[in-house]
């Protein structure tokens, strides 16, 4: 004979065991031992997951939801906007929509906050200098006029000072 649902471990007998071996019955024991799965694999102890690392186990064995996201680069990714439902509907929604699709800390790039504030008040050489890149004829072109004529004047400035400090 068969059983249909094995137990998986000592837990699910609850006080019988224990009432079993207090009372010396041998033969309500063993019948509990023997409904008892032998697999060791029903066990919980086994039953963890070999290629998970140490936090998606702990994530997992808790049920947390993963970690909200604190920074999101724009350069790179589409960031969670959740202004439109606190217009259209209020403190509430806005609440709800920040427990389900939290937003992130937003940065505007490759560099830090402050190097993009400093950077967005600097001329284009100076951004240029800090890119440590020199600009093909292309992109000198789709540079606006404006910003060209800037750049030419720094570099005329830089070659003259140079020049003067030679002389």
């Amino acid at each position: 004979m068969q059983i249909e649902f094995p137990l998986v471990n000592e837990l699910q007998l609850g006080n019988r065991l224990n009432d079993a071996i207090e009372h010396d019955r041998r033969g309500e024991f063993g019948l509990l031992l023997s409904m008892l799965s032998v697999d060791a694999r029903d066990m919980s102890q086994f039953q963890l997951d070999k290629e998970l690392n140490v936090d998606e186990k702990l994530y997992k064995t808790f049920q947390l939801p993963q970690a909200q996201q604190l920074v999101c680069d724009l350069s790179q990714q589409q960031a969670i906007d959740n202004a439109t439902d606190f217009q259209r509907g209020g403190v509430s929604q806005f609440h709800l929509q920040q427990a389900l699709k939290p937003e992130a800390l937003v940065t505007r790039g490759q560099y830090e906050d402050e190097m993009q504030i400093v950077l967005a008040n600097c001329d284009e050489l100076t951004k240029l200098k800090h890119q440590q890149s020199v600009p093909e004829i292309t992109e000198i072109n789709q540079i606006h006029f404006l910003d060209q004529l800037a750049t030419q004047r720094k570099i005329s400035e830089t070659l003259a000072n140079q020049l003067y400090a030679v002389a």
